[in-house]
């Protein structure tokens, strides 16, 4: 965990500092995301480091003023800053208050201020033609249309595709599956669509590589790069390339989990099914019969496929 300055009192610090601790372990078990774990971790030393108190002593108005108030970046907060402030700090009472160390919580009379929601991110069923139509016919550009085609077309998060190794692939009754391990260390299985599963087997084909002989822990995405496969950073340096010619709007990898989505929604699946889909850790938690989707077989992907011509 990052250090922290978050206390300047002598009086109880170490218990207050393993409260914290066990916070952000705790935050980032449940999440299962650094990086979010980072953001509440600097946000709290912010807080404290500024406020020179440990947390019995925070009222609500030193909350306020801190929530509203010029940050590091030395520029006035947005709606959305002021609100991941105060859900943070509210966030950090609400375990205290769990763990029996307070009783109230100071950020309970904050307002939190309302945010427009931005636009849906996410390409078209043209984007994606156009975008697989730039992508070269080469040794690395068919392992790349892999990647992406496996990015649309399963809705992964981007670490979970780039570490995808020959272990995590099966072939049952002319179906293909892959396993994988999501965010918050959720392990699932799911079907490989048919276009992704042959594009792979292509790109592996370009370095005399098959799924049937290779080593449990060899990478999918061999072409191009080495036995180790490809970094997400070589990866993602290519496709921003792609996605000027293709005049894309570049904003990552994660854009194509985004695209997943909304080409489902398109193709007629309800927000239930799409949430589904994507195996959302809210849904996780709130509908049991998510977990029937486990190993579950895809009837949607043809529609999406169709749609994006492969």
């Amino acid at each position: 965990m990052p250090t922290t300055t978050l206390l300047s009192a002598p009086i109880d610090a170490s218990a207050w500092e393993r409260a914290l601790y066990a916070f952000l372990a705790e935050k980032e078990k449940r999440s299962g995301s650094r990086r979010t774990v980072e953001s509440y971790s600097r946000m709290l030393q912010h807080f404290f480091g500024s406020a020179h108190k440990t947390p019995d002593q925070v009222t609500s108005p030193e909350v306020l003023a801190w929530a509203h108030g010029i940050g590091l970046s030395g520029r006035e907060p947005s709606a959305n800053t002021v609100g991941a402030r105060a859900a943070c700090l509210s966030s950090f009472y609400k375990f205290l208050i769990r763990m029996g160390t307070m009783t109230a919580n100071p950020c309970d009379a904050l307002e939190r201020p309302k945010v427009q929601q931005s636009v849906a991110r996410g390409y078209t069923a043209d984007d994606v033609r156009r975008l697989l139509a730039i992508v070269p016919d080469t040794v690395a550009g068919r392992r790349d249309r892999a990647i992406i085609l496996t990015l649309v077309l399963t809705g992964r998060r981007r670490a979970e595709v780039i570490n995808l190794k020959a272990k995590d692939i099966s072939v049952e009754d002319e179906r293909a599956f892959y396993s994988y391990r999501g965010k918050g260390g959720k392990a699932g299985r799911r079907e490989l669509p048919r276009p992704a599963f042959d594009a792979i087997v292509r790109s592996l084909a370009d370095v005399g590589k098959q799924l049937e002989v290779m080593t449990p822990d060899e990478s999918l995405w061999q072409a191009g790069a080495g036995e180790r496969g490809v970094t997400s950073a070589t990866f993602y340096n290519r496709l921003i390339k792609c996605q000027r010619s293709a005049r894309l709007q570049g904003t990552g990898i994660h854009i194509f989990r985004h695209t997943a989505a909304k080409l489902r929604r398109d193709a007629g699946d309800s927000i239930e099914s799409v949430s589904q889909f994507l195996d959302h850790s809210s849904l996780a938690v709130t509908t049991v019969y998510l977990r029937r989707l486990e190993g579950q077989t895809d009837e949607s992907w043809g529609k999406v496929a169709e749609a994006i011509g492969v």
